[in-house]
């Protein structure tokens, strides 16, 4: 899990009290502006979200069931935009996250591991690969409809782990043995104007899900106001999780908090809170994980066997099954590869934020909206949803920059395989 430090200002910390005045509630001003782009943003993804289930309902109607995301693009924008457009950007957000996830689990992995072992010599890459192997053996789980149970758990697990993660926060917070906050911006105004498209990249991923029709696909029918429930289940769980964990990291750990706020539990090897309380949260986090990456494998597994697989055979008959082990074992050995090798979590949520969340999530669902309906151009939802495809196209294209720009110097800084901490 990502945490997503809110804008600040810079504090020299003279003796004016005037001026620290002036500082502290500039501060406030704009840890505010930050927590409205928060909630701005899960305000227009569920408005999104919202929107595709009833294009998706519309066109199941009309006799033109929509599975996929490439179907609907299909139907709506035509087929190169399906094929060549929404296609691959679905298949790089899903499999994006599996790489992620695949990361995440070998941080964790490893956390637990320092601390049994403060002076250990094994680097994150081991942990990544042992994480893989444990997706490998997931990744044979038939299809989306037999993860359902698996989600369960997941949903489980999150908000376990998320309220062990605040509850660590707060503690640390109010402890002496957390470190002095400083919510200062680190870097000159160039890094500082980057570093906030970078963070709305990462915040993107955060609220944005590559498998929304795929997901509405498995609703039994009547699918109507059964989507809309369970979007306001999703937002319920997502508005306790990630805000609590974003905000009380935040206040803990000022502009030291990590891309993973669970690193920074240990300082320097030395725990901040009991080491049980590390290792189970850890051990959450490492359960979830896996479930998440066998959820997003799911929509790569099927571009796979529609290519490798004999429809004609039978779907547990040798002809199918050798080529599904092969080919799901082939992704993840190579997601767990580029995991290993680019192990730096922000700059990845970053990337796929930008490239690939944003427009899927937060214009395409308003075009195949108006697209669809056709709404008249005096109505306000016309309007509305032509903002927001204008808006974040805007925002999409300085994101993917600053994405690239944050690699790029991250890249100086690290090597390939790096034992980075968190």
């Amino acid at each position: 899990m990502s945490t997503v430090s809110p804008s600040s200002v810079a504090v020299d910390g003279g003796k004016d009290i005037a001026k620290i005045h002036h500082q502290d509630e500039a501060q406030k001003e704009l840890d505010a502006g930050a927590l409205f782009v928060l909630k701005s943003k899960a305000l227009v993804t569920f408005y999104s979200y919202n929107s595709i289930s009833l294009v998706l309902e519309h066109h199941a109607q009309s006799g033109h069931r929509h599975l996929r995301f490439r179907d609907m693009a299909h139907d709506i924008l035509g087929p190169n935009w399906g094929r060549y457009y929404v296609g691959p950007i679905q298949f790089m957000v899903c499999y994006g996250a599996v790489v992620g996830g695949v990361l995440l689990g070998g941080q964790c992995m490893k956390a637990i591991y320092l601390l049994s072992h403060p002076d250990g010599t094994m680097k994150l890459y081991e942990f990544v690969i042992i994480f893989g192997c444990l997706i490998l053996i997931l990744a044979q789980i038939p299809s989306f409809h037999s993860l359902r149970h698996i989600n369960m758990i997941a949903l489980a697990l999150c908000l376990t782990y998320s309220a062990c993660a605040t509850a660590g926060s707060i503690y640390v917070g109010n402890s002496s043995k957390g470190p002095n906050k400083d919510y200062s911006i680190r870097g000159d105004n160039e890094s500082r104007v980057f570093g906030m498209f970078n963070a709305i990249g990462i915040i993107a991923t955060t609220f944005g899900n590559g498998i929304i029709p795929e997901i509405q696909a498995t609703i039994a029918p009547p699918v109507k106001g059964k989507m809309f429930k369970g979007l306001c289940f999703c937002y319920a769980v997502l508005g306790v999780t990630f805000f609590s964990v974003a905000i009380s990291g935040y206040w803990a750990f000022g502009n030291q908090s990590g891309g993973l706020i669970l690193g920074n539990f240990l300082d320097g090897g030395k725990p901040l809170v009991p080491k049980w309380f590390i290792f189970t949260t850890n051990f959450l986090v490492i359960l979830q994980q896996s479930a998440i990456a066998a959820v997003y494998l799911q929509p790569t597994n099927e571009v796979l066997e529609k290519t490798f697989a004999d429809p004609l055979s039978k779907e547990f008959s040798l002809r199918n099954v050798i080529p599904r082990i092969i080919s799901r074992s082939l992704s993840v050995i190579i997601a767990t590869f580029v995991a290993a090798m680019l192990p730096f979590f922000g700059d990845i949520n970053s990337v796929l934020g930008a490239f690939g969340f944003i427009p899927l999530d937060f214009i395409l669902p308003v075009v195949f909206f108006n697209l669809t309906f056709k709404p008249s151009k005096s109505s306000p939802i016309f309007w509305l949803n032509l903002s927001i495809a204008v808006v974040f196209s805007a925002i999409g294209v300085i994101a993917a920059i600053a994405a690239v720009r944050q690699m790029g110097l991250d890249a100086k800084n690290y090597q390939l395989f790096a034992n980075v901490d968190h």
